[in-house]
């Protein structure tokens, strides 16, 4: 209902909206955006308790779209550049089904702008480009059997061992990247489909494998990562692929920002929208006041002093810019 204030001009697409709050072309062109999802947790009613906010998505990312709400609402047409606002749906959830690649698909000047703020929380911290994220599905493949004569089968779940003990102890490798470092991580998140009944070998032993990785590897090496570290052991079938973004940290107007009083200049651990923009050609940042720390948590919360922080820092940087 708030953002009817902003005329015709409001757009949507599927469950997001693109708010247009000032547009003079001129330049520079910013976007602020936030996703509208949440991931729930035991939460309970959403509510204030002294200097806290409570509630489901109250850090990721109720507190960057309270930001980018009061920005055009007290700022408005006073800001000295041209600002779009996007609010988007499905980010916690896979890749293709991120409705902000409908959104960008649809609305062609956010190709064209100078600089995306995602304000993912970051406890006010600037943090720069992120690791790309795959998913991968490795099934383990054996013969059934009744247990009580196991070597007549070949148990599919003791198949693994060797490849689970193997991802134990496999070490993270770092990518130093604009003076910033990145790890790549890979780890094993689900099991499933281990068994048939507990009198019966099991034929079949599914893994999910999470891979995480900097921005000097592309999507086709990270994949080629994980079938060498599975071998002819299993059947690999990629499932969600997320490319990595460089951090940009030389960027004019990321250097703009981070003058206005962020917490410190930190690499992003983690895979954020960023990267669908930077695969666009357009230098995007994360930035907000969410606490990273209470991101899907149960009783989620957020401090609402960051909140007023992080407004701040965004309205005076974007008032200094002409």
């Amino acid at each position: 209902m708030r953002l009817r204030s902003f005329g015709p001009n409001v757009r949507r697409h599927g469950d997001s909206i693109v708010v247009p709050v000032v547009k003079r072309g001129r330049r520079p062109h910013v976007v602020l955006a936030g996703h509208l999802d949440t991931v729930r947790a035991e939460n309970g009613p959403a509510r204030i308790d002294g200097d806290r906010c409570f509630g489901s998505g109250a850090s990721d990312m109720k507190s960057g779209l309270a930001v980018m709400i009061a920005v055009a609402e007290e700022l408005g047409a006073a800001i000295h550049c041209d600002l779009t606002l996007v609010f988007y749906s499905r980010e916690e959830g896979p890749y293709a089904e991120n409705e902000l690649g409908l959104v960008l698909e649809r609305e062609p000047e956010l190709a064209k702008s100078d600089i995306v703020v995602c304000l993912e929380p970051s406890d006010n911290e600037l943090h720069l480009g992120c690791v790309g994220s795959i998913h991968a599905t490795v099934t383990f493949q054996g013969t059934t059997s009744h247990s009580a004569l196991p070597t007549r089968g070949d148990n599919a779940i003791t198949k693994a061992s060797d490849f689970l003990a193997e991802m134990r102890v496999l070490e993270p490798s770092s990518a130093v990247i604009d003076g910033l470092t990145y790890w790549n991580v890979t780890s094993v998140t689900k099991a499933w489909d281990g068994g048939r009944g507990q009198n019966v070998i099991p034929d079949l032993f599914m893994l999910n494998i999470n891979h995480r990785f900097a921005a000097d590897t592309s999507i086709d090496e990270a994949c080629a990562f994980v079938r060498r570290l599975v071998g002819d052991r299993a059947r690999v079938e990629f499932t969600d692929l997320s490319p990595a973004a460089a951090p940009g940290a030389d960027n004019p107007l990321v250097r703009s920002l981070q003058s206005y009083g962020v917490r410190g200049v930190f690499p992003k651990q983690a895979w954020t929208d960023v990267a669908r923009f930077a695969a666009l050609g357009v230098p995007a940042v994360n930035f907000g006041p969410g606490e990273i720390a209470q991101a899907h948590c149960k009783n989620e919360s957020t401090s609402l002093a960051l909140v007023h922080e992080g407004y701040g820092i965004v309205a005076r940087w974007l008032m200094s810019l002409a």
